[in-house]
């Protein structure tokens, strides 16, 4: 039985949809759906999430076979082992634990923004000013590196990756001075199977969040 990856459409899961199509794993991409405004009814979700055998009952899930997994990264790494995709030697294990982790600060940033007072100027202000020196401080770990480990794909590389597009679609200039992660996108939408699925119809290139967010959810 393939594997069955679980999020709210549109989601936060499309990092781990893009590690699974780069490895070439065949899954089940299963969706729940809220309801409409204002209430956003979840019932969809909170009526079963007890009945799929988690531990710590949350979306995402990842089912593979008797493993069940929770939380985003922990499905990455979970698939990226399977893979040898957490790095080949001891300076890109310790560059990919910093970027899992600063990713992520990167992400709540970005989602207390969506969530929050997007439609508050000075806020998207505030935000958008402090942006370059966050993209300065990525520009510099990557360097002259291919990818954010080193020379070797990882799986923080999918994450970033969705991360600085979806930034691409706030601010259309925001890489404008980071030529080498404008290489990196682009690197990384040439693998051969990131290319074939983004070519799908059941790519999601403009929906990153839940209808009750005020950006990527159009």
């Amino acid at each position: 039985m393939a594997p069955v990856l679980a999020y709210w459409n549109p989601d936060l899961a499309q990092p781990i949809r893009l590690l699974l199509k780069y490895t070439g794993t065949e899954f089940e991409d299963k969706h729940y759906k809220c309801g409409p405004a204002l209430d956003y009814d979840k019932t969809c979700w909170f009526d079963v999430k007890h009945t799929v055998g988690l531990d710590f009952p949350n979306l995402p899930y990842y089912i593979d076979g008797d493993v069940k997994v929770t939380q985003s990264n922990d499905i990455m790494r979970h698939i990226a082992r399977k893979h040898d995709l957490c790095g080949k030697t001891d300076a890109e294990r310790v560059h990919i634990d910093i970027m899992e982790n600063q990713s992520m600060d990167f992400r709540s940033g970005f989602a207390r923004l969506c969530y929050g007072t997007f439609d508050t100027d000075k806020d998207i202000e505030a935000y958008l000013e402090v942006l370059p020196k966050t993209i300065e401080r990525f520009l510099k770990l990557l360097g002259t590196h291919s990818w954010f480990a080193g020379e070797n794909i990882s799986f923080v590389d999918f994450i970033m990756y969705e991360l600085l597009d979806q930034h691409l679609l706030l601010a259309k200039g925001c890489l404008k001075d980071a030529k080498n992660l404008q290489e990196f996108l682009k690197r990384v939408e040439e693998l051969k199977a990131i290319n074939k699925y983004m070519g799908a119809t059941r790519f999601m290139k403009d929906l990153f969040n839940n209808k009750m967010e005020k950006f990527g959810n159009k």
